[in-house]
Protein backbone atom coordinates (compact mmCIF):
# COMPACT_ATOMS: atom_id res chain seq x y z
CA UNK A 1 0.00 0.00 0.00
CA UNK A 2 2.84 2.36 0.74
CA UNK A 3 4.55 1.57 -2.53
CA UNK A 4 0.67 2.33 -4.06
CA UNK A 5 0.59 5.78 -2.27
CA UNK A 6 3.89 6.84 -3.51
CA UNK A 7 3.13 6.16 -7.05
CA UNK A 8 0.46 7.72 -7.11
CA UNK A 9 1.76 11.14 -5.78
CA UNK A 10 4.11 11.27 -8.53
CA UNK A 11 2.75 13.98 -11.12
CA UNK A 12 3.18 11.82 -14.27
CA UNK A 13 0.80 9.05 -13.13
CA UNK A 14 -1.57 12.22 -12.08
CA UNK A 15 -1.29 13.16 -15.59
CA UNK A 16 -2.03 9.95 -17.25
CA UNK A 17 -4.86 9.64 -14.77
CA UNK A 18 -6.43 13.30 -16.25
CA UNK A 19 -5.49 11.49 -19.94
CA UNK A 20 -7.35 8.62 -19.08
CA UNK A 21 -10.34 10.25 -17.91
CA UNK A 22 -10.00 13.14 -20.40
CA UNK A 23 -10.12 10.29 -22.65
CA UNK A 24 -13.39 8.70 -21.53
CA UNK A 25 -15.40 11.69 -21.60
CA UNK A 26 -14.27 12.93 -24.62
CA UNK A 27 -15.03 9.30 -26.27
CA UNK A 28 -18.25 9.61 -24.74
CA UNK A 29 -19.23 12.84 -26.16
CA UNK A 30 -18.20 12.13 -29.12
CA UNK A 31 -20.19 8.66 -29.67
CA UNK A 32 -23.01 10.45 -28.33
CA UNK A 33 -22.80 13.91 -30.86
CA UNK A 34 -22.61 10.98 -33.46
CA UNK A 35 -25.93 9.57 -32.58
CA UNK A 36 -27.28 13.24 -32.52
CA UNK A 37 -25.92 14.36 -35.99
CA UNK A 38 -23.88 16.68 -34.29
CA UNK A 39 -22.08 18.70 -37.11
CA UNK A 40 -18.67 19.30 -35.75
CA UNK A 41 -17.02 22.71 -36.37
CA UNK A 42 -13.24 22.78 -34.26
CA UNK A 43 -11.65 24.53 -36.58
CA UNK A 44 -13.67 27.69 -35.75
CA UNK A 45 -12.85 27.71 -32.54
CA UNK A 46 -8.42 28.66 -32.76
CA UNK A 47 -9.83 32.21 -33.87
CA UNK A 48 -12.05 32.25 -29.90
CA UNK A 49 -8.56 32.02 -28.80
CA UNK A 50 -6.09 34.07 -30.87
CA UNK A 51 -5.62 36.00 -33.38
CA UNK A 52 -2.13 36.86 -35.63
CA UNK A 53 -3.12 40.35 -37.72
CA UNK A 54 -0.22 42.65 -38.91
CA UNK A 55 -0.31 44.54 -35.25
CA UNK A 56 0.86 40.64 -34.30
CA UNK A 57 -0.54 38.23 -31.17
CA UNK A 58 -4.36 39.35 -30.45
CA UNK A 59 -5.93 37.41 -27.72
CA UNK A 60 -9.44 35.82 -28.49
CA UNK A 61 -12.64 36.11 -26.15
CA UNK A 62 -11.82 32.70 -24.34
CA UNK A 63 -8.42 34.19 -23.48
CA UNK A 64 -9.88 37.74 -22.20
CA UNK A 65 -12.50 35.56 -20.39
CA UNK A 66 -9.11 33.79 -18.78
CA UNK A 67 -7.67 36.79 -17.83
CA UNK A 68 -10.67 38.37 -16.53
CA UNK A 69 -11.46 34.71 -14.38
CA UNK A 70 -7.21 35.14 -13.36
CA UNK A 71 -8.25 38.56 -11.76
CA UNK A 72 -10.98 37.96 -10.32
CA UNK A 73 -9.89 34.97 -8.72
CA UNK A 74 -6.52 36.64 -7.44
CA UNK A 75 -8.45 39.63 -6.12
CA UNK A 76 -11.00 37.34 -4.16
CA UNK A 77 -8.10 35.05 -3.03
CA UNK A 78 -6.66 38.09 -1.53
CA UNK A 79 -9.30 39.42 0.74
CA UNK A 80 -10.04 35.81 1.68
CA UNK A 81 -6.64 35.45 3.23
CA UNK A 82 -7.05 39.20 4.74
CA UNK A 83 -10.53 37.96 6.13
CA UNK A 84 -9.51 34.52 7.14
CA UNK A 85 -5.91 35.85 8.71
CA UNK A 86 -8.67 38.18 11.00
CA UNK A 87 -10.88 35.43 11.79
CA UNK A 88 -8.37 32.88 12.63
CA UNK A 89 -6.49 35.55 15.19
CA UNK A 90 -9.83 35.99 16.63
CA UNK A 91 -10.22 32.51 17.40
CA UNK A 92 -7.04 32.03 18.69
CA UNK A 93 -7.01 35.17 20.56
CA UNK A 94 -8.44 33.57 23.75
CA UNK A 95 -11.18 36.80 24.59
CA UNK A 96 -14.76 36.13 25.71
CA UNK A 97 -16.04 37.50 22.23
CA UNK A 98 -13.50 36.65 19.73
CA UNK A 99 -13.84 32.96 19.52
CA UNK A 100 -18.05 33.00 19.46
CA UNK A 101 -17.85 35.84 16.78
CA UNK A 102 -15.78 33.61 14.98
CA UNK A 103 -17.00 30.19 15.14
CA UNK A 104 -20.50 31.70 14.19
CA UNK A 105 -19.04 33.23 10.93
CA UNK A 106 -17.28 29.78 9.75
CA UNK A 107 -20.70 28.18 10.91
CA UNK A 108 -22.84 30.77 8.93
CA UNK A 109 -20.68 31.07 5.73
CA UNK A 110 -19.81 27.10 5.71
CA UNK A 111 -23.74 25.96 5.99
CA UNK A 112 -24.83 28.46 3.05
CA UNK A 113 -24.22 27.12 -0.34
CA UNK A 114 -22.09 29.47 -2.29
CA UNK A 115 -24.42 29.84 -5.06
CA UNK A 116 -27.26 30.98 -2.39
CA UNK A 117 -24.51 33.42 -1.01
CA UNK A 118 -24.00 34.66 -3.67
CA UNK A 119 -27.62 35.57 -4.80
CA UNK A 120 -27.96 36.82 -1.39
CA UNK A 121 -24.99 39.26 -1.89
CA UNK A 122 -26.01 40.79 -5.51
CA UNK A 123 -29.85 40.46 -5.60
CA UNK A 124 -30.18 41.27 -1.94
CA UNK A 125 -27.06 43.57 -0.59
CA UNK A 126 -26.17 44.27 -3.88
CA UNK A 127 -29.07 46.90 -4.32
CA UNK A 128 -28.75 48.57 -0.84
CA UNK A 129 -25.40 48.82 -1.21
CA UNK A 130 -24.92 49.74 -4.32
CA UNK A 131 -22.84 46.89 -5.43
CA UNK A 132 -22.09 46.03 -9.13
CA UNK A 133 -21.44 42.11 -10.70
CA UNK A 134 -17.75 42.22 -10.53
CA UNK A 135 -17.91 43.43 -6.52
CA UNK A 136 -20.69 41.02 -5.55
CA UNK A 137 -18.75 37.94 -7.04
CA UNK A 138 -15.46 39.36 -5.22
CA UNK A 139 -17.24 39.48 -2.01
CA UNK A 140 -19.10 35.91 -2.20
CA UNK A 141 -15.59 34.16 -3.42
CA UNK A 142 -13.78 35.76 -0.77
CA UNK A 143 -16.22 35.32 2.20
CA UNK A 144 -16.63 32.04 1.34
CA UNK A 145 -12.59 30.80 0.89
CA UNK A 146 -12.19 33.03 4.09
CA UNK A 147 -13.68 30.72 6.33
CA UNK A 148 -11.62 27.66 4.81
CA UNK A 149 -8.46 30.02 4.95
CA UNK A 150 -9.24 30.79 8.78
CA UNK A 151 -9.24 26.99 9.34
CA UNK A 152 -5.72 26.65 7.47
CA UNK A 153 -4.44 29.51 9.54
CA UNK A 154 -5.82 27.63 12.91
CA UNK A 155 -4.02 24.77 12.10
CA UNK A 156 -0.87 26.12 11.09
CA UNK A 157 -0.61 27.85 14.35
CA UNK A 158 -1.84 25.28 16.57
CA UNK A 159 0.39 22.57 14.81
CA UNK A 160 3.32 24.73 15.95
CA UNK A 161 4.18 22.90 20.07
CA UNK A 162 3.17 24.42 22.98
CA UNK A 163 6.89 24.41 24.06
CA UNK A 164 7.12 27.34 22.22
CA UNK A 165 5.01 29.66 23.04
CA UNK A 166 6.50 28.59 27.03
CA UNK A 167 10.18 29.18 25.36
CA UNK A 168 9.19 32.39 23.77
CA UNK A 169 7.32 33.08 27.69
CA UNK A 170 10.77 32.58 29.21
CA UNK A 171 12.80 35.08 27.30
CA UNK A 172 10.50 37.37 28.04
CA UNK A 173 8.37 37.80 24.86
CA UNK A 174 5.05 38.95 24.84
CA UNK A 175 2.21 36.75 23.39
CA UNK A 176 2.33 39.15 20.49
CA UNK A 177 6.06 38.95 19.65
CA UNK A 178 5.84 35.13 20.10
CA UNK A 179 3.38 34.86 17.71
CA UNK A 180 5.29 36.98 15.27
CA UNK A 181 8.68 36.00 15.77
CA UNK A 182 8.63 32.76 16.67
CA UNK A 183 4.68 30.54 15.85
CA UNK A 184 4.54 32.59 12.55
CA UNK A 185 7.82 31.17 11.06
CA UNK A 186 7.38 28.08 12.33
CA UNK A 187 4.05 27.79 11.03
CA UNK A 188 4.00 28.90 7.45
CA UNK A 189 5.74 25.42 6.29
CA UNK A 190 2.17 24.20 7.50
CA UNK A 191 0.14 26.64 6.13
CA UNK A 192 1.84 27.55 2.31
CA UNK A 193 0.87 24.05 0.36
CA UNK A 194 -2.67 23.69 1.54
CA UNK A 195 -3.17 27.97 0.89
CA UNK A 196 -2.04 27.19 -2.85
CA UNK A 197 -4.57 24.10 -3.06
CA UNK A 198 -6.88 26.69 -1.92
CA UNK A 199 -6.14 29.20 -4.52
CA UNK A 200 -7.70 26.00 -7.37
CA UNK A 201 -10.22 25.69 -5.17
CA UNK A 202 -11.20 29.59 -5.76
CA UNK A 203 -10.09 29.39 -9.52
CA UNK A 204 -12.60 26.83 -9.72
CA UNK A 205 -15.52 27.96 -7.93
CA UNK A 206 -15.68 31.51 -9.62
CA UNK A 207 -16.86 30.01 -12.83
CA UNK A 208 -20.21 30.16 -10.44
CA UNK A 209 -20.29 33.93 -11.00
CA UNK A 210 -21.10 33.26 -14.68
CA UNK A 211 -25.39 32.86 -13.03
CA UNK A 212 -24.91 37.12 -12.55
CA UNK A 213 -23.16 37.30 -15.76
CA UNK A 214 -20.18 38.58 -14.65
CA UNK A 215 -17.65 38.50 -18.16
CA UNK A 216 -15.26 35.98 -17.11
CA UNK A 217 -14.42 32.65 -18.87
CA UNK A 218 -17.41 30.45 -18.30
CA UNK A 219 -19.73 33.59 -18.81
CA UNK A 220 -17.76 34.47 -22.41
CA UNK A 221 -17.86 30.45 -22.95
CA UNK A 222 -21.99 30.85 -22.72
CA UNK A 223 -22.05 34.06 -25.07
CA UNK A 224 -19.94 32.66 -27.66
CA UNK A 225 -22.37 28.94 -27.65
CA UNK A 226 -25.23 31.62 -27.71
CA UNK A 227 -23.73 32.94 -31.11
CA UNK A 228 -22.14 29.95 -32.93
CA UNK A 229 -24.17 26.77 -31.37
CA UNK A 230 -21.11 25.13 -30.99
CA UNK A 231 -21.96 23.67 -27.62
CA UNK A 232 -18.87 20.62 -27.68
CA UNK A 233 -16.55 22.04 -28.97
CA UNK A 234 -16.46 25.41 -26.57
CA UNK A 235 -17.31 23.52 -23.49
CA UNK A 236 -14.47 21.10 -24.32
CA UNK A 237 -11.93 24.23 -24.72
CA UNK A 238 -13.50 25.78 -21.31
CA UNK A 239 -12.56 23.24 -19.64
CA UNK A 240 -9.47 22.36 -21.44
CA UNK A 241 -8.53 25.89 -20.46
CA UNK A 242 -9.25 25.55 -16.72
CA UNK A 243 -8.03 21.91 -16.48
CA UNK A 244 -3.90 23.54 -17.75
CA UNK A 245 -4.77 26.42 -15.41
CA UNK A 246 -5.31 23.95 -12.30
CA UNK A 247 -2.94 21.00 -13.30
CA UNK A 248 -0.34 23.71 -13.37
CA UNK A 249 -0.80 25.14 -10.19
CA UNK A 250 -1.86 21.41 -8.84
CA UNK A 251 2.06 20.91 -9.95
CA UNK A 252 3.16 24.16 -7.76
CA UNK A 253 1.41 22.76 -4.90
CA UNK A 254 3.25 19.35 -5.25
CA UNK A 255 6.41 21.03 -5.38
CA UNK A 256 5.67 23.05 -2.08
CA UNK A 257 4.45 20.17 -0.25
CA UNK A 258 7.82 18.27 -0.94
CA UNK A 259 9.79 21.63 -0.01
CA UNK A 260 7.29 22.48 3.49
CA UNK A 261 6.85 18.63 4.20
CA UNK A 262 7.05 19.14 8.12
CA UNK A 263 7.72 15.29 8.13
Amino acid sequence: MRRLRRALNVPVVAVLLYAVIMAAILWASYAGARDMGYNWQWYRVPKYLYTLTDDGFQPGELLVGLWASVRLSAAAFGLATLLGALIAIMRLSGLVVGPGVSVVYLEFVRNIPLLVLLYLFYYVLGPIFGLTRWSAAILTLAIFHSALISEIFRAGVNSVSRGQWEAADAIGMTRGQAFVYIIIPQSVRFMLPPLTGEVVHLIKSSAIVSVIAVAELTTVGRNIISDTFMSFEIWFTVAAIYLAVTLTLSFGVSALERRFNPT
